[in-house]
C-alpha cells in the first residue's frame, strides 16, 4: 500500500522523488532483520518500476519513429531517408489565424484554387501573412503534411516565397506564408491596363529573379527540387516587384545525383508542361527549363501561351515564326516597345526559344540560362519548339488523355481577386 498520493513515475525530476511504502508497525522495529527487509523492498521495487517505465518509453518511441518513416516515404516516394525535423516547424494557433483573417472573411480573400482559398491576414504584432486554407480532401495525413512543410521551409532564397509555418487542428490544415504586396505576375502581365506598370527594366529583373530562383532549386539547395508547375500565377511580387516562386504542392525532391523521374499521374498546367512530361510522364530539371522558357516568352510579349490570338498557333509557334523571318522584336509587348534595349530583348527571346525546344537534351540547364541572360556571349541557334502549333498541342493532349494518365492540376489555377 502506498502512503500518501500516488506518484506518476514519468514525472520524476532530475533530483529524484521520495517513495513511501506503508508497512505494519510491527515491521518497523530496529532489528537487523527488519532493516534488511526494508532495504530489500527498496532495492527491488524502485529498479523494477523504472525498468518497466523505460521499456514502455522505448517501445513507444520506436513505434512513432516507424510511423514517421512511413509518412515521409508516402510523401517523397524513394526519399524516406531525408532528414526532416517537423518538431522545429512553427505551429500557429487556429484562434490567432481566425482573428488575423477576420474569420476568413471574403474581404480578405486573395484567391482560390483546387487546394483551397488563400486569405490575407494580420497578426497581433501587425505582421501581415497569407494563409492558404487547404481543402479537406487534399489527401495528406498530419505527419505527412508537417514533414513536407518542414522540408520546404528549409529552402531559403530571396526569389522563393518563405513559409512561416502551418496551422493544424482536427481536419484543418493551413499554410502560413509571408505576404506579397503586389500579388502575382499574371495580375500585371496579362492585364492591358496594369501591364504598362512593368517597363522593360522591371520585366528583365523579374526574368533574372525567376531564373535564379529555379537555379537554386536545381543546383544550390541541399536537395534538388523539381517544381513542376512554374507559371505566371505562381510567381508572386513583393512591394518592390521582386519575384518569388511559390506553390510547391507539386514539387518533387531528388536526392544526390538523380536528375529525372517518371509518374503515372501527370499534373500541371496546359501550355507550360514539356512534351515528354505531358505525354510520357517523364520529368526532370529540363521540365522546369521548358516551363521557364514559356514564362519568359509570356513576360516579353504580355500574351498567354495558351490563349494566343492566332487560332493556328500558340505563343511559342509565333515566336519561332518571327525568329525565322528575322522579326523577333515584333514579339515584344507594344506598350513598352519604345523603351527597350534591342540586344537585351533579342537575347531574352533567343534564350526563351532554346528553353522550349522539343528535344530534352537540346535545352540548356538553368545554370546556362542564367549565364546567357546575364552575359553577352555566343548562344547556339534554337531548334523548332515543342507544340509549335495548336494542333500538335491538342494531339499531345488527346494521346495523354486516351492513355488515362493525365489529370489537370486544378489546384494551382489560382484566381486572383482585387483587394
Amino acid at each position: 500500500m502506498w502512503y500518501g498520493d500516488l506518484i506518476d513515475m514519468k514525472l520524476y525530476s532530475d533530483d529524484g522523488e521520495d517513495l513511501y511504502v506503508r508497512l505494519a508497525g510491527s515491521e518497523l522495529d530496529s532489528s537487523p532483520k527488519r532493516k534488511k527487509l526494508v532495504l530489500i523492498l527498496a532495492l527491488t521495487v524502485i529498479p523494477t518500476t523504472l525498468l518497466l517505465f523505460s521499456c514502455g518509453y522505448c517501445l513507444r518511441k520506436r513505434k512513432n519513429e516507424k510511423k514517421g518513416g512511413h509518412a515521409r516515404e508516402s510523401t517523397y516516394g524513394n526519399f524516406s531517408n531525408v532528414s526532416v525535423k517537423s518538431s522545429d516547424l512553427p505551429l500557429f494557433n487556429l484562434g490567432d489565424v481566425v482573428i488575423a483573417t477576420d474569420d476568413f472573411s471574403e474581404s480578405n480573400k486573395l484567391g482560390e484554387g483546387g487546394f483551397g482559398p488563400v486569405y490575407k491576414g494580420t497578426l497581433r504584432n501587425g505582421k501581415q501573412i497569407a494563409v492558404k486554407r487547404l481543402s479537406r480532401n487534399s489527401g495528406q495525413g498530419i505527419e505527412e503534411f508537417k514533414n513536407k512543410v518542414a522540408l520546404i521551409q528549409q529552402l531559403q532564397h530571396r526569389n522563393l516565397v518563405r513559409i512561416l509555418g502551418c496551422c493544424i487542428q482536427g481536419e484543418e490544415k493551413m499554410l502560413i506564408y509571408e505576404y506579397m504586396q503586389n500579388k502575382s505576375l499574371n495580375y500585371f502581365i496579362f492585364d492591358r491596363t496594369r501591364r504598362v506598370l512593368l517597363d522593360w527594366r522591371k520585366r528583365f529583373d523579374i526574368i533574372i529573379g525567376i531564373a535564379r530562383g529555379v537555379l537554386y532549386l536545381h543546383h544550390d539547395s541541399r536537395l534538388r527540387i523539381i517544381h513542376r508547375d512554374l507559371k505566371a500565377s505562381n510567381i508572386l511580387l513583393d512591394d518592390e516587384m521582386n519575384p518569388k516562386i511559390s506553390d510547391f504542392g507539386m514539387a518533387r525532391i531528388f536526392k544526390g545525383n538523380q536528375t529525372q523521374g517518371n509518374t503515372n499521374r501527370v499534373v500541371g498546367t496546359y501550355g507550360y508542361m514539356s512534351p515528354e512530361y505531358a505525354i510520357d510522364g517523364l520529368f526532370s530539371v529540363k521540365s522546369d527549363v521548358f516551363s521557364f522558357g514559356v514564362l519568359l516568352l509570356e513576360i516579353i510579349s504580355g500574351n498567354r501561351n495558351n490563349s494566343y490570338h492566332n487560332p493556328d498557333s500558340n505563343l511559342m509557334g509565333h515566336a519561332w515564326q518571327l525568329w525565322n523571318e528575322g522579326k523577333s522584336l515584333d514579339l515584344l509587348d507594344s506598350s513598352i516597345a519604345d523603351s527597350c534595349p534591342t540586344n537585351e530583348v533579342l537575347r531574352c527571346i533567343h534564350v526563351g526559344l532554346l528553353c522550349v525546344q522539343e528535344n530534352v537534351t537540346s535545352r540548356p540547364t538553368m545554370l546556362s540560362v542564367v549565364s546567357m541572360l546575364c552575359n553577352e556571349m555566343a548562344i547556339p541557334p534554337p531548334k523548332k519548339p515543342a507544340y509549335s502549333n495548336k494542333k500538335n498541342f491538342m494531339d499531345a493532349d488527346s494521346s495523354t488523355s486516351g492513355a488515362g494518365s493525365y489529370s489537370i492540376n486544378e489546384m494551382t489555377a489560382t484566381e486572383v481577386h482585387a483587394r
